[in-house]
């Protein structure tokens, strides 16, 4: 049988109540105090420190605190990315961000899916979509990505989107929900 764990790497209905996946959002949690309380330390310091927790951490990525996520173990950064003040990435599957991606303040970018049916929701049940963002993206502050959408390479996600469909590499975005808009520049 397999464990809650392995069902929500692989994108299954699981329960996040399990106490494995509860043992390691609490120490996602223990990370998370004590990377949000390195706002002063030198960028190598805070560089060093999400490498102890994320899957991938690319040359030269910057994550200003504070930072929050589910797991941190899901999450891919590509060389040279850079996510500004109070971004979320809710990790329950794969985050994937490729190089010299740009991500604005308040950002979110959350994996979690959850039923459409009301039993299964009150059963504590939820699954998870993977979110791949390709490189050199730009994504404005507020903006939310919701469960499995990709992000092609060299897109624009303007300010407080809502992006709940695929974004084609190269375009622009905004709105809620998100639809392509005129290339300005």
């Amino acid at each position: 049988m397999r464990s809650e764990k392995e069902k929500m790497l692989a994108g299954e209905l699981y329960r996040a109540g399990d106490a494995e996946l509860q043992a390691l959002a609490w120490r996602a949690k223990a990370w998370m105090a004590e990377y949000n309380a390195m706002s002063t330390a030198p960028v190598a310091e805070r560089h060093a420190k999400l490498a102890q927790i994320m899957a991938h951490v690319g040359e030269g990525a910057v994550i200003r605190p504070p930072f929050f996520c589910d797991y941190g173990m899901n999450i891919r950064l590509g060389a040279g990315v850079f996510l500004n003040f109070n971004c979320v990435l809710l990790d329950v599957v794969e985050i994937s961000i490729g190089d010299l991606t740009q991500i604005g303040p308040g950002v979110q970018i959350l994996t979690p899916d959850h039923p459409r049916g009301a039993e299964a929701r009150r059963e504590g049940l939820e699954f998870g979509r993977p979110i791949r963002i390709g490189a050199n993206v730009w994504i404005g502050g507020g903006a939310l990505l919701m469960p499995g959408v990709s992000v092609g390479d060299d897109a624009i996600i303007g300010a407080g989107a809502v992006v709940t469909r695929d974004v084609a590499a190269g375009a622009t975005v905004g709105g809620n929900p998100a639809r392509d808009l005129p290339r300005r520049g």
